[in-house]
């Protein structure tokens, strides 16, 4: 279902060397996308070469621009159809990853894929507030994932909460995000945080991604993250 060429010429830029093992668990994960998609809404991206493109070189791009040590533990937060997560973890099964979301049945698809691919991972059915208010989820993360889940202030406070001191959150976001970081950095530095890296590039021409890494730098007040009521009405400014 990937467009096999597209994507090696694609990724060659990010000096990402993908074997066939890995080819084949991506594509396979592709297939059963466009599949499921047709009775579950997991994507508006469809065609093959745009999927291809826009979703899975979009995500291994993560690993030009940040070291993701054997064995690191990842949550990716509102992981949805699976992305930036389950790209990652098919890539690269050393990763302990954690698959949070409140649909159940997007976490039933990611499952299925994971089974498919002979690959484990863990599924947490639980909004990002109340897990993050978990000892066992709270700051145990190498790394936070997010793609495009929401303003950076709100997802801040969302997903710092699970990262550890020394930690990095890895936000993925459109190019034209100014305002928006902008205006997070007061909310990332009340949640223990700061913006280390700020990176533009061209995923193919004429298409520019985003990734912002985080950098954890103390723990998160107690009282963060609020309830989600709170965090989409009342954003830490």
């Amino acid at each position: 279902m990937l467009n096999k060429d597209l994507f090696y010429k694609t990724i060659e830029k990010f000096d990402i060397s993908v074997d066939d093992e890995a080819f084949n668990r991506l594509d396979k994960y592709a297939e059963m996308l466009i599949e499921t998609n047709k009775s579950f809404n997991l994507t508006a991206i469809k065609e093959p070469d745009d999927v291809t493109v826009k979703h899975f070189a979009d995500c291994l791009a993560i690993f030009k621009y940040v070291e993701i040590p054997e064995n690191a533990k990842i949550i990716d937060v509102g992981t949805g159809a699976g992305f930036p997560g389950l790209v990652l973890k098919l890539f690269r099964p050393d990763i302990q990853m954690t698959f949070l979301d409140s649909t159940k049945k997007k976490l039933g698809f990611i499952e299925n894929v994971l089974n498919e691919c002979g690959v484990s991972g863990e599924i947490l059915h639980m909004r990002a507030e109340e897990a993050a208010q978990l000892s066992k989820y709270r700051e145990k993360f190498d790394f936070a994932t997010a793609r495009a889940v929401a303003a950076l202030p709100v997802l801040s406070e969302y997903c710092l909460p699970f990262v550890k001191v020394g930690g990095t959150f890895i936000s993925m976001k459109s190019a034209e995000s100014n305002e928006e970081i902008s205006e997070g950095k007061k909310a990332i530095s009340i949640l223990g945080g700061n913006i280390q890296e700020d990176i533009v590039f061209d995923l193919v021409e004429n298409m520019p991604r985003r990734i912002i890494k985080i950098k954890k730098n103390s723990q998160t007040p107690t009282k963060y993250p609020r309830p989600s009521a709170q965090i989409s009405k009342k954003p830490i400014k």
